[in-house]
């Protein structure tokens, strides 16, 4: 009788969509499902989802729903986690302070300023997590679906070797599936090989039925529509000669092409070119958007008289399954420590490779050599990620600042002092968030 612990249950969508897919599986359908979160109203509401879900498919599944970390982590085998450190009034400054400063960011979740300072709020968090799973589940499976992804799952890994951590994003099935929609392909006969960082991995092979597949996907851009659907990602394959894995607002944010002046926003993020073309503060604005409307979203969703236990693509239940389930192998892209898995990025740092999870664990595929003009742009990307993890853990602002400063949209905008003006003020508006600095200040 298998136990799933779900820290940060009242993200709705994720714990939802995971509780399903999970209890789809015969081996774990007689499970103790455990959700944990510190919002009494996002517990309440998420407990009776999953009430929801479990009399749907007629389970013999016990349900814990508590406030209490240790209760739901205690003898756990897999536990998930899907937290966010401080609400949308307190992550709002992330996009709102480089703004002021000329930097204009899309998401914010990931890498840049932005994504640096949520990783120095979350990762105190995540780090007393894994002490907990430590002492009271050592052996289970921890899966995070927290971002910024990379600089969450290298300070874990780094500070808790011995656990089995992962960090997984359904960006790389998803933008796998969209390719092959665009070619006129089944995704079954879609095979590939995608590696680098977490929102920076790339299709270094890409075949539809044994053949490479890139000669027909640069012909599908030859139509607009399609081209228009992903103006920077398109843009970047045209001149990388690989497809990028993540949305191209998100992509506009890890690189100096396409957010550095007005002119290139306007051609290359506006609006209505795709789900997330990059505009200004996208996420932060659906954040705010559904501030006023979630509960009522939640309440449909409870009341609709159907409820659709069809298992989805995300990779956690499938994990688990191959695990400690009926242990059918099973292969997924997952953020692993680089021990010579990718010769070209720092090791030790926080890769997205192919992974093997089997009732043996996890096995990482050794990549070898990124491309040349892969590795100059993810390099870049996985060094700023360090020196922020190293900022955090030791609480040296300086190394905070110099991450930031190497960061290439923020450099291509901003001069040395106008960037360290700028970490200083973040440092400030974050302080209360931040107990691993004692300044929040740089010399």
């Amino acid at each position: 009788m298998a136990k799933f612990a779900f820290i940060g249950a009242g993200s709705f969508g994720f714990t939802r969509t995971l509780v399903r897919d999970i209890l789809s599986f015969p081996a774990f359908q007689d499970s103790t499902i455990a959700l944990m979160d510190l919002d009494g109203d996002r517990l309440n509401y998420v407990t009776r989802a999953i009430e929801k879900i479990v009399k749907a498919g007629k389970y013999n599944v016990k349900i814990i729903s508590t406030k209490n970390r240790r209760e739901a982590l205690e003898g756990a085998d897999g536990v998930l986690c899907t937290i966010l450190n401080g609400d949308v009034d307190v992550w709002k400054y992330d996009i709102e302070i480089p703004k002021e400063f000329g930097v204009d960011i899309n998401v914010g979740d990931t890498r840049g300023p932005a994504g640096i300072f949520r990783a120095l709020r979350t990762i105190p968090v995540m780090l007393d997590i894994c002490k907990d799973i430590e002492k009271y589940c050592p052996t289970a499976t921890f899966l995070n679906y927290t971002n910024p992804m990379a600089m969450l799952c290298r300070a874990m890994q780094s500070q808790f070797p011995k656990l089995r951590i992962s960090g997984l994003c359904h960006s790389v099935q998803g933008t796998a599936a969209m390719l092959a929609g665009w070619i006129g392909a089944d995704f079954k006969d879609i095979t590939y090989t995608c590696a680098g960082i977490n929102h920076q991995a790339f299709y270094l092979d890409f075949r539809h039925k044994g053949e490479d597949a890139y000669p027909r996907i640069r012909q599908a851009l030859q139509d607009p529509k399609i081209y228009n659907e992903e103006i920077v990602r398109n843009e970047m394959f045209l001149l990388l000669d690989y497809y990028p894995t993540e949305s191209s607002g998100h992509n506009s944010e890890y690189n100096a092409w396409f957010r550095k002046r007005p002119d290139l926003i306007e051609k290359f993020c506006a609006p209505g070119t795709g789900w997330n073309p990059g505009v200004y503060a996208f996420i932060l604005n659906e954040y705010q958007n559904r501030k006023g409307t979630w509960r009522k979203d939640i309440e449909d969703w409870l009341n609709e008289p159907e409820t659709d236990l069809k298992r989805g693509h995300e990779y956690a239940a499938y994990i688990f399954n191959a695990i400690f389930g009926d242990g059918t192998f099973f292969k997924f892209n997952g953020n692993v420590p680089n021990a010579g898995l990718i010769d070209n990025l720092p090791q030790n740092a926080c890769v997205e490779v192919p992974v093997l999870a089997s009732p043996h664990g996890f096995e990482a595929m050794k990549i070898g050599k990124l491309p040349s003009q892969i590795a100059a742009l993810v390099h870049t990307s996985s060094i700023c990620e360090e020196m922020a993890v190293e900022g955090s853990l030791s609480g040296d602002p300086r190394k905070v600042y110099q991450a930031i400063a190497f960061d290439p949209l923020t450099s291509a905008v901003l001069g040395i002092q106008e960037i360290k003006a700028m970490t200083c003020k973040m440092l400030k508006q974050n302080h209360g968030y931040l107990p691993q600095f004692s300044v929040y200040t740089v010399d």
